[in-house]
């Protein structure tokens, strides 16, 4: 997410309008299960707010996103019975009172009478005008209690997913994860080059990996080198798979998976012949465009990559596999409520059989780096593991730690790579990535 420049707090008179905006928007997210991004980019009435109250309407609704689990266990102790399942709107309400409350500074009253005004607009919610306004009331009177009563890091991770981290990495290393969760992120970004140089401008610090940081976000097409395609926004984990293939120059690289496109631009801007595939020819679209800004070029195709053959293998091939994106939770805090653990079985055979494709396209001799932005075991090491011990003609080749900025946290027992939110944590963490190298024989 990106903040605003300015302080994201609503005009009074706009309010209300941002204030129901946010809750059409909760609602197509949680019950509709559409991306927070692609819930903003479509919801019509954000259209007539100003830019100021946009940006609030955002930072409300990631907030609640990231907080969802204590917001909702703060609603159930001022509540003397659950609210039913045909008070899902109420309950909306109430959310978006309890996290102004509890976490935006907003003025009581502010928060309290625009949450009671939404409930009097419909019949849905008009009976339930008393209770919230009387629970959102108590909520701002033991605002300090109650956040309290519910700090622990696990309430905001739904069940399943907790389970998992603390089966994968542990307890305190999940809490870690989980803490890292809550905190808006800084702006990574990737320059074409010179870096140190363009640190200076963009008022960023160079991270051991080679990534630019900003802490201060805002608007991206404002800052310096955007109209001139300097740089490009990827997170520092993001950023690391295409360092595992180096040197690409000249070298033809196959980018499986490849839209919106940072990998590729990393690719191309290290001098490689490019082949991006992806099946959506939007999103290709999108990868163009990207480059366009860039000066940069690759062969974009059409194509399901678990299918398509190239005319001849290749040095080398990227598989930026799909996957339930649990790593990118920091920046995408709707991921953590949208994705369940049925998900999972189909993604994982996806990533098997992109795999199984990647290894066929690759020459002999040549490099394959299989990634995720997933924390889960089973679409990381998991897939490796399986890939090897079906006895492809891969080996496995070890990642050092120079490799990766000589952070040797970063690196598996396997020598593989695994990035956790909570890696560089004092300097606003990082993605959950996987990636693993492999040459084929």
């Amino acid at each position: 997410m990106i903040a605003p420049a300015e302080s994201p707090r609503p005009r009074d008179s706009a309010g209300l309008p941002a204030r129901r905006t946010a809750a059409l928007l909760l609602q197509r997210i949680l019950r509709q299960r559409l991306l927070l991004e692609e819930a903003f980019e479509t919801e019509p009435s954000l259209k007539s707010l100003e830019p100021r109250d946009r940006a609030f309407v955002r930072l409300l609704v990631a907030t609640i996103l990231r907080r969802l689990g204590q917001i909702d266990a703060i609603i159930e102790r001022c509540l003397d019975r659950p609210l039913g399942a045909k008070a899902q709107d109420a309950q909306d309400l109430l959310r978006l009172g309890a996290a102004q409350l509890l976490y935006l500074d907003t003025p009581p009253h502010a928060a309290v009478d625009t949450s009671v005004g939404l409930a009097g607009e419909t019949a849905e919610t008009a009976g339930f005008k008393a209770l919230i306004n009387a629970v959102l009331r108590r909520i701002g009177r033991e605002k300090t209690e109650l956040l309290a009563a519910t700090a622990a890091p696990s309430l905001n991770t739904p069940p399943w997913l907790w389970a998992s981290w603390v089966k994968a990495y542990g307890e305190t290393r999940s809490r870690g994860i989980a803490q890292v969760h809550l905190q808006d992120p800084p702006l990574d970004l990737s320059a074409k080059a010179d870096a140190e140089a363009w640190a200076q401008r963009l008022e960023a610090t160079i991270l051991p990996t080679g990534s630019l940081r900003r802490m201060e976000t805002g608007p991206v097409e404002a800052l310096p080198g955007f109209g001139e395609g300097a740089w490009w926004v990827q997170d520092a984990a993001a950023a690391l798979p295409v360092r595992l293939l180096a040197p690409v120059a000249g070298k033809t690289i196959i980018d499986l998976c490849a839209a919106p496109g940072g990998k590729t631009a990393q690719l191309a801007a290290l001098g490689a012949e490019v082949t991006a595939v992806d099946r959506s020819a939007k999103r290709l679209e999108r990868l163009n465009a990207n480059l366009d800004r860039l000066n940069l070029s690759a062969d974009a195709v059409t194509a399901d990559a678990t299918q398509w053959q190239p005319h001849a293998p290749a040095d080398g091939v990227l598989v930026d596999a799909p996957c339930s994106a649990t790593g990118t939770i920091r920046r995408h805090p709707d991921v953590a409520w949208l994705k369940r653990p049925e998900d999972l079985p189909k993604l994982v055979d996806l990533q098997a059989r992109l795999l199984r494709a990647a290894v066929a396209m690759t020459r002999p001799g040549g490099s394959l780096v299989y990634c995720t932005c997933s924390l889960q075991s089973e679409e990381g090491p998991q897939q490796i593991a399986k890939l090897l011990a079906d006895h492809a003609p891969v080996e496995r080749l070890p990642i050092k730690a120079s490799e990766v900025g000589g952070l040797v946290e970063l690196i598996t027992a396997d020598g593989d790579l695994r990035t956790l939110p909570c890696h560089l944590a004092d300097r606003g963490g990082l993605d959950g990535f996987y990636a693993a190298r492999l040459r084929k024989l």
